[in-house]
């Protein structure tokens, strides 16, 4: 599989997903379905949650497909 990387942004953070990293664990999608659901384009809605919220749920990504960015910090550089 390519080396893919796709980002979604609320404008306080960006949400990076590594597809050949995802193990399908599911737990993003158990733990926050309002945010991911792989039954929809696009899989990842980062409005349907508080940032925080969405933070504390890519923590639980056992793989490391998800991961995030605090987009205060990649301005203040």
């Amino acid at each position: 599989m390519k080396d893919i990387t796709t980002r979604y942004t609320n404008g306080e953070i960006t949400v990076v997903w590594k597809p050949a990293l995802c193990t399908h664990s599911r737990r993003c999608f158990t733990g926050l379905p309002d945010v991911f659901d792989p039954r929809k384009r696009p899989w990842v809605t980062i409005a349907g949650a508080a940032t925080e919220r969405i933070v504390e749920q890519i923590h639980q990504c056992p793989s490391g497909a998800l991961s995030y960015f605090r987009n205060d910090a990649v301005t203040a550089e």
